[in-house]
């Protein structure tokens, strides 16, 4: 069994997820990586040495998501740190969008962290852990892009199960806390940084001039997490360069 607090990390292959491991990872923490990627998340989890393992799940299936936990706690015992960092966006034009594109979102997005959430909970609560849990939100909850009315839907509701399993879970000592990032310089903005167009529109709207880096969402995931952030639970942070504190563009 591993001695040193354990986080399990969804979505951590690469990008946002691989980085909130590596600043765990920093902190002392047993960090076991999960993604649906099978040979990105290994390699992954090779690349961060010792301090680290992984499992392959699909947030999108409830089934994988017991067996997640499962196989977690035989290898190493139950987390103290869930980051629900697992997510997709599908772009598509809010009249064209389909139900089964709609649903696929939200099964992963929202309901996966629901799943995982309650799941984290039940073992920490058995094990009389006070733990932190941290979503991944988006300052989509509260902005709204029309090609992405999933992506928006499923991370504002990310917001408020975020407030809602905090206050369910405070008589048991858990943490339930939210990061929102803005844009960050990922896979998910490839699209956009091929296109100087499309590049100064985002800087139109981000006062600091610049996407974030992954690991700028990292730290924050690791301080809410740690010890450090003890009095704060159902928030949601977001790190987005000031995007949601301006009132014009031009």
């Amino acid at each position: 069994m591993t001695v040193k607090p354990i986080a399990l990390v969804t979505g951590a292959a690469q990008g946002i997820g691989l980085a909130c491991a590596e600043a765990l990872l920093e902190q002392d923490v047993f960090v076991v990586l999960s993604d649906i990627n099978a040979r990105g998340v290994e390699a992954a989890a090779l690349r961060l040495g010792p301090g680290a393992d992984f499992v392959i799940c699909d947030m999108s299936d409830s089934d994988a998501i017991s067996t997640m936990f499962d196989v977690l706690e035989e290898k190493h015992g139950p987390a103290s740190i869930l980051v629900n960092n697992a997510g997709i966006a599908i772009p598509e034009s809010f009249l064209e969008t389909t139900e089964e594109t709609f649903r696929k979102v939200i099964d992963i997005n929202l309901i996966g962290v629901f799943l995982a959430t309650q799941r984290a909970a039940k073992s920490m609560i058995a094990h009389k852990i006070g733990g932190s849990i941290v979503n991944m939100s988006s300052i989509n909850a509260v902005l709204a892009i029309p090609t992405i009315a999933s992506y928006c839907a499923s991370k504002g509701g990310v917001m408020q199960l975020t407030k809602a399993a905090s206050l369910a879970l405070a008589p048991y000592n858990i943490r339930v806390n939210a990061v929102g990032p803005g844009s960050i310089d990922t896979d998910m903005m490839a699209s956009v940084n091929a296109s100087p167009e499309a590049v100064n529109s985002v800087m139109s709207r981000t006062p600091l001039q610049r996407l974030g880096s992954p690991r700028e969402i990292g730290d924050v995931v690791a301080f809410l997490a740690s010890p450090k952030a003890s009095y704060i639970t159902g928030e949601t942070i977001y790190v987005d360069g000031g995007r949601l504190g301006l009132n014009y563009t031009c």
